[in-house]
């Protein structure tokens, strides 16, 4: 049967900040730094991230203590997007 064991655990709990890169014709700057505009929980972070419109999600990432072998330290928006969906399970 599948599912979650004890090595997949994910801390929602984690701290975690939201991060933002400025973009140019709905593309990332390559010249600029990200800069924060979530600080919270993993969970929180990526409860503000799936607010944001689809099409923006490109612009944002989260970043968070790593948890191996699920949660990297920067959060790309896809895998933001299967932890929202995994987060039920999990």
């Amino acid at each position: 049967m599948g599912g979650a064991t004890a090595d997949s655990k994910v801390d929602f709990g984690a701290l975690a900040v939201l991060h933002k890169w400025p973009s140019l014709a709905n593309q990332r700057r390559p010249d600029c730094e990200s800069y924060q505009i979530r600080e919270g929980t993993l969970d929180e972070c990526i409860s503000a991230f799936m607010k944001k419109p689809a099409a923006t999600r490109h612009l944002y990432e989260i970043r968070t203590m790593a948890q191996p072998p699920l949660v990297t330290e920067i959060l790309s928006p896809e895998h933001v997007t299967e932890l929202s969906r995994l987060r039920e399970f999990l």
